[in-house]
């Protein structure tokens, strides 16, 4: 900052003139500056030196303004998904795939950061009857059927580093899966879910959906996609590492399920459950759970017992940790 000196002007009259008498229009005369006086040379020189002195004390590298220093980075993610107190907001992409000359959609993500060399890990998610799987990555509290446990278990996959593949059901996934309904439930290579199965696997191989691991795969479903969950077991042997089964059953059973004999391969089972749930209630998971632990499978089960037909919240570090123990 520059100090400034204003020359100082004298005003009034120099001895022997008196100011005139008002009205009076004759000019006064000039003001003689006198040795000493603000207009003399020893004044100038004086203003001089003190005006260099004002420079060299102020006008050295002023401190910058708050406003001015170097900008700060942008913060870094370290969640695809944002939580609030109300509500959990997950990115999510979408690819369409054709399957039996029907388009049908998968949602999905993946996680932040850099893949592991061969890829991120992936869990199939399968969604219940009628709600669309994009819903499984956004929800807010009080949404029905556990959607916002869900949408967390979801958050928790991506941030553990797991890629989530989420496909519809049929028209839109404003239906329910094949897999228990007759003839695919017996004629399963002939329906369109398996169709959708094999364009998806083909997606992955041909990078379409990213650095994905198509040899490190889980698969987790609720209700319909609970028994969908079950069908990667049964149809597809060696595919998936390890599976967790909500609020489902066996591949082809329904409320009631008897359970047939069971792939030697059957990947470990994670199995959760709500205890009063009424329309697939406990026993139909405890007889496909009892025949897996029957054939020595390693399973588990997790029962919420205030729980209705819904994602129980227990999912929500119950499932990483499953899969993170089968590698």
């Amino acid at each position: 900052m520059f100090m400034r000196l204003r020359k100082l002007q004298v005003v009034g009259t120099a001895p022997g003139n008196p100011a005139m008498p008002a009205g009076d229009t004759a000019a006064p005369r000039p003001v003689q500056a006198l040795p000493g006086s603000p207009r003399g040379p020893r004044f100038r020189s004086l203003v001089l030196s003190v005006s260099l002195a004002l420079t060299a004390a102020h006008c050295g590298p002023e401190a910058p303004a708050a406003s001015d220093t170097a900008v700060r980075p942008a913060p870094l993610l370290t969640s695809r998904c944002q939580v609030t107190d109300s509500s959990v907001d997950c990115t999510k992409r979408e690819l369409s795939l054709t399957a039996l000359l029907v388009r049908r959609q998968v949602t999905y993500e993946l996680p932040l950061g850099t893949p592991p060399k061969d890829g991120w890990p992936v869990v199939f998610f399968f969604q219940g009857s009628f709600f669309p799987a994009a819903l499984a990555f956004s929800a807010a509290k009080g949404n029905p059927f556990g959607q916002y446990s869900l949408a967390l278990t979801v958050k928790a996959l991506l941030d553990a580093g797991y890629a989530v593949l989420a496909p519809n059901a049929l028209i839109g996934g404003t239906t329910f899966w094949q897999t228990n309904i007759p003839p695919w439930s017996v004629l399963w290579n002939t329906s369109s879910d398996h169709a959708f199965l094999m364009a998806i696997w083909k997606a992955m191989r041909d990078g379409k959906f990213g650095p994905v691991d198509s040899d490190r795969m889980y698969a987790m479903g609720i209700s319909s996609g609970g028994f969908m969950t079950s069908r990667m077991a049964v149809s597809y042997p060696g595919t998936f590492r390890a599976l967790a089964v909500h609020s489902g059953s066996y591949a082809t059973c329904s409320a009631l399920c008897l359970v047939p004999s069971l792939p030697a391969d059957h990947p470990p089972t994670l199995f959760l459950h709500g205890l009063l749930d009424l329309i697939v209630p406990l026993p139909t998971m405890e007889s496909y759970r009892d025949a897996l632990a029957g054939d020595g499978r390693e399973v588990k089960t997790v029962v919420n017992s205030a729980a209705g037909h819904e994602w129980i919240s227990e999912a929500v570090q119950a499932v990483p940790d499953w899969f993170a123990a089968h590698p």
